[in-house]
């Protein structure tokens, strides 16, 4: 703060351009916080926000991106991504959670399991679709029976229906792995997409799940990290279609079920333990720098 400006006394003016009684009155207008007579107050300077603040580039950001990535984290939050991506080690609980809860694995697995064994043994298609079928459906009921959300298992079950649909039209076993090729490209071409454009979707979920919004951005290590981990994740949807679609196309049906199984969750929960490192790499060592720069140094102690 700057000091109050000089009043024009009719006393003599002291030997710096201040009469004794100005520089006394001055001194305890100081001291007690009231202004001199004769001054003029002081206004307090404005801080201003801080560039690449949360708020300040959440304002700038496009309102289809924000509307996005909100939409993103409350998704991710719902399917206990968040809790994950909060806590302070990925635990075998949130890593359980994050991946639907041991419920959610059975769904997952099960019914291409099944399809895979009866078919393996029976070389009956109807028979394998309909024990596929049949066991979703089922782990469906439970669901609702228990009252339990049922959007994922109702979501599986549409699946597990088309696909055995389709196989059953075209008489091809093969046909029934047709929808997870496309769900695999859509993911991977929708996050290469964001990359491309400079709004990659897991950066833009990672920063609404951290109350980050789309700060980020200002960030070089954020930006890049965040960007490199939504590559990994399109790596992981690309990965599977160049695996699996050779074995579509000589019509290999074990090797294509078995395929699908282990390039399922034993990728996937990997994947997840690499994005907890990143997230937490990213949004923890700032708090750690500033509780070190905190820390009293002891006398006699090397710097």
């Amino acid at each position: 703060m700057s000091d109050p400006h000089q009043g024009n006394g009719e006393h003599p003016v002291g030997r710096y351009g201040t009469s004794p009684d100005e520089a006394a009155v001055s001194t305890q207008g100081s001291a007690s916080g009231v202004p001199a007579q004769g001054s003029e107050p002081s206004v307090p300077a404005q801080r201003s926000a801080p560039v690449g603040s949360g708020a300040a580039a959440d304002h700038d950001a496009p309102e289809p991106a924000t509307v996005l990535g909100a939409s993103l984290a409350g998704a991710a939050r719902k399917a206990g991504l968040g809790d994950l991506m909060e806590s302070e080690r990925p635990t075998g609980a949130a890593l359980l959670k994050a991946m639907g809860g041991v419920r959610g694995i059975i769904e997952a697995i099960v019914p291409g399991l099944l399809f895979l064994l009866v078919f393996t043994f029976t070389q009956s298609l109807p028979w394998a679709l309909g024990v596929s079928v049949g066991v979703a459906a089922l782990l469906t009921l439970l669901r609702i029976i228990g009252k339990t959300p049922v959007t994922a298992a109702l979501g599986g079950l549409v699946g597990v229906v088309l696909s055995a649909v389709l196989a059953l039209i075209t008489n091809k076993p093969e046909d029934n792995f047709v929808l997870g090729f496309f769900t695999n490209g859509g993911y991977g071409a929708v996050l290469l997409i964001s990359v491309l454009v400079g709004w990659p979707l897991i950066g833009l979920a990672v920063g609404f799940l951290m109350n980050d919004g789309v700060a980020w951005r200002q960030d070089r290590v954020k930006r890049r990290a965040l960007r490199w981990l939504t590559l990994a994740w399109a790596g992981l949807f690309i990965l599977r279609l160049a695996v699996q679609l050779p074995l579509y196309f000589s019509g290999n049906v074990e090797w294509l079920g078995s395929t699908k199984l282990l390039m399922g969750i034993p990728l996937y929960a990997p994947l997840l333990v690499v994005s907890w490192l990143v997230v937490r790499g990213l949004y923890r060592a700032p708090e750690t720098d500033a509780v070190a720069s905190d820390t009293p140094v002891r006398p006699g102690s090397p710097t």
